[in-house]
């Protein structure tokens, strides 16, 4: 999926915003250059995520807003399970059941 300035989405994208659909954060894809690929919302908390391919890099603007944003560093997800280890699932089944 294109985004602004020719960049595009990284593969495992599609999937994990369905796990965190599944275990009911709110998600939002956020397409500027350099800032994180979503925003989540999850237990009343709010969460950047940068989605990346298993050897995928940060990019110059990406490192760049990591330097200078004044909230939380955005969390790298390369799998289903970082990313919902990053807004707080300690582990998920096939089925999208969070389990403690």
């Amino acid at each position: 999926m294109p985004r602004f300035g020719g960049s595009r989405r990284d593969d495992n994208e599609n999937e994990i915003v369905k796990a965190l659909e599944r275990v009911g954060a709110s998600v939002y894809r956020l397409d500027a250059m350099g800032i994180p690929d979503l925003l989540v919302g999850f237990r009343r908390q709010m969460f950047l995520l940068e989605v990346k391919g298993e050897k995928g890099k940060l990019t110059k603007k990406q490192i760049e807003f990591r330097q200078t944003w004044r909230g939380p560093v955005p969390a790298i997800a390369r799998t289903v399970n970082q990313a919902l280890i990053a807004i707080g699932c300690k582990f998920v089944d096939d089925e999208g059941n969070t389990l403690r």
